[in-house]
């Protein structure tokens, strides 16, 4: 079965490597969707693909690469859209 998720993280989650990083974790569990800076402090990503690839995204995503320190997370599921490959967006300020 396909999920998508929407996920918003906050905390020290920019300048840690955290889009380059989720980009890879999703490669490895064959899971579609996207990464970019919003604002200052948070990061939000679409993860698509089989549920337990997009549920690890997701676990992965409430602890980040190691240097970030996550404070928050919020995740909303979305009607799945055929996404394919994963992109690092550009920031939105």
């Amino acid at each position: 079965m396909v999920v998508r998720k929407r996920v918003v993280v906050g905390g020290v989650v920019q300048g840690v490597f955290f889009r380059d990083t989720c980009r890879q974790t999703a490669q490895e569990h064959g899971v579609a969707g996207w990464v970019r800076n919003v604002g200052w402090g948070e990061v939000e990503a679409v993860f698509e693909g089989d549920e337990g690839g997009v549920e690890a995204l997701v676990r992965w995503a409430r602890r980040g690469p190691a240097a970030a320190v996550v404070e928050r997370v919020e995740v909303r599921d979305e009607a799945p859209e055929g996404a394919s490959g994963f992109e690092v967006l550009p920031s939105v300020r």
